[in-house]
């Protein structure tokens, strides 16, 4: 389908051709009508939660011949990649190493899509390493539903067959255990009520909060851990288990110069135009402005803001251009009369309370101010923004409800940086990946030190300890980590014996969360966990088990390999 033009440009049969689209991308995994009310399902791996890592953990479990059911709260599988719209947040070696061989597919896949189906320019079009939106912070920026068609197109063979049901806008309400297995785990249909019972051998927690690793009293971990349990440098002086990264809701925008498209005043608008963080370092002023802290020297950094730049205007610090997910320059004149860009801004993220410790309720309550926040954040660029040329408002931006497929227009899921942490086998701390602490501990220099080399890897990944502003008062904390291994015992609780970490749920702290939480990372987390559950099976041995007997090990590690599993890292710089 090739896109048109933003949505004051569309003509209704565009509009309307786009909403067709949406429901396509709906119905492709919609609950087929012989189970629609059945109350008892069975599978070999349930995977609870369709995220990043839940999307990747079936794909694996699928690939190794097992029976599946995924779940999913939203209408789109795939988390940060699509109902959260967070573009993928990535190292810089991607392109070459340091992913999974199935990772690797989806970014191509997502590629080859825009050349078969937008309306590109000769030039973007012959661009090996195309990059949709041309943003600063990824090279592979893009737009949402890309990604739904993509992830589902992987599913679509094992969907036929019936090897995989997908149960979209479903939550787990409740599970049964014995002892220590989950025996099974409700999942309530939120559009009809009904409740679905599944069974299985294998539960992997997928969830964007570890839900699961909750309803089955899962041992774990919530907040920041103090120096005294971790031994951490840039831990907490005292346990704050209620002290998780800010959450954000998510928006796209694009601008039309000389068009009013300001939204209604926010009801909490009032609140949000006066609100200074008390945060500890302190932050420089009122959230509601273009000048905020920088995240690694905690200085007070003045952004640029200036839609559809020319490219060689885009400057480096022009937040239009940071998560950008689409760069009109890329396709052929009047195809976009404007870029697309991804609010995921420092002036979004909401620390206001802890996400995941809160009650139901709780929840509901903080993901409205969330939202709030984000539309107040809007409205005052909208009105309130200093103009380059002097004056106040954009008014020509316009919420981009189409690009995220929900009537407030924005993400229909939060961006979740933190989640519950079980209580691993193995818990992975500062001390195994942050610079500053590796090269104490080892005495080794800058250009020779390296992470903690685990023999139990399943998986590789890298970025920055990046840590957003947190629920307790914390303001960032942005520090050096050296590319890592995923080390399984991270991915297996102490006690339970057939459920599995398969996102940001795993033994990590606080601390190490922070880069062991992005994008590649989740996936490769994810897919080690439904490999793990699969080769389980096969076996006849528990995931634990696996990893404590040598030569089982050994077996699941070449079975990895053989599936395009990376397991270590070339000689690389620190981030």
């Amino acid at each position: 389908m090739a896109a048109c033009a933003p949505r004051r440009g569309c003509t209704k049969r565009m509009m309307m051709n786009r909403r067709h689209f949406l429901q396509q991308s709906i119905a492709f995994l919609a609950i087929p009508s012989h189970y629609a009310r059945a109350s008892e399902l069975d599978c070999e791996i349930a995977v609870i939660g369709g995220g990043v890592g839940g999307y990747a953990a079936a794909l694996a479990a699928l690939r190794n011949g097992r029976r599946v059911i995924l779940t999913e709260e939203t209408r789109w599988i795939g988390g940060q990649l699509t109902s959260q719209a967070v573009p993928p947040d990535e190292h810089p070696w991607v392109e070459q190493f340091g992913c999974t061989r199935s990772y690797r597919a989806y970014r191509e896949s997502v590629r080859e899509y825009y050349r078969r189906n937008y309306p590109l320019t000769a030039q973007a079009r012959a661009r090996t390493e195309l990059n949709p939106g041309n943003s600063t912070v990824s090279r592979l920026t893009h737009e949402f539903r890309v990604s739904v068609a993509v992830l589902e197109a992987a599913l679509a063979p094992y969907v036929s067959s019936g090897q995989l049901l997908v149960l979209l806008e479903h939550v787990p309400q409740s599970a049964e255990t014995d002892h220590d297995r989950v025996r099974s785990v409700a999942v309530r249909d939120t559009r009809s009520g009904i409740t679905h019972t599944i069974s299985a051998k294998y539960f992997l927690d997928a969830t964007e909060l570890g839900d699961l690793i909750a309803l089955t009293k899962t041992e774990c971990v919530t907040g920041a851990e103090s120096q005294a349990q971790t031994g951490e440098l840039h831990a907490a002086a005292q346990p704050q288990p209620s002290n998780s990264q800010s959450f954000t809701h998510c928006f796209a925008i694009d601008y039309l110069e000389g068009e009013d498209d300001t939204i209604e005043r926010p009801r909490d608008y009032d609140f949000w135009r006066g609100y200074v963080p008390k945060l500890s370092p302190p932050w420089p002023g009122p959230l509601l402005s273009w000048t905020y802290c920088e995240p690694t020297s905690l200085r007070p950094v003045k952004t640029d803001f200036i839609p559809n730049p020319q490219a060689d205007a885009a400057g480096d610090r022009n937040l239009w251009v940071y998560r950008r997910i689409a760069d009109r320059a890329n396709f052929t004149p009047g195809a976009y009369q404007s870029d697309i860009t991804l609010v995921n801004w420092p002036e979004n993220d909401y620390w206001g309370g802890d996400l995941v410790t809160a009650s139901a309720e709780g929840r509901k309550e903080l993901l409205r101010k969330a939202k709030q926040l984000s539309l107040s954040w809007l409205y005052w660029m909208q009105t309130e923004s200093p103009l380059p040329r002097g004056g106040y408002g954009w008014k020509g931006l316009d919420l981009r409800k189409d690009v995220v497929g929900t009537e407030d227009g924005l993400a229909a899921a939060p961006y979740i940086r933190e989640a519950r942490r079980i209580r691993a086998e193995f818990t992975v701390l500062e001390q195994h990946v942050g610079t500053e602490m590796r090269m104490t501990r080892t005495g080794k220099s800058l250009a020779e030190v390296t992470a903690e080399k685990f023999q139990d890897s399943v998986g590789v990944g890298a970025y920055r300890i990046d840590l957003h502003p947190s629920a307790g008062g914390t303001n960032y904390i942005d520090i050096s980590s050296l590319p890592y291994q995923i080390p399984l015992g991270a991915l297996v609780p102490q006690r339970m014996e057939n459920l599995l970490a398969a996102a940001k749920n795993i033994g990590t702290t606080h601390i190490t969360n922070g880069c062991y939480r992005l994008h590649p990372t989740e996936w490769n987390i994810g897919e080690a966990a439904g490999a793990l559950a699969a080769h389980a099976l096969k076996l006849g041995e528990p995931a634990r088990a696996i990893r404590n007997n040598r030569k089982l090990f050994e077996d699941l590690q070449r079975s990895l390999v053989s599936q395009g599993f990376e397991l270590d890292w070339p000689r690389v710089r620190p981030l």
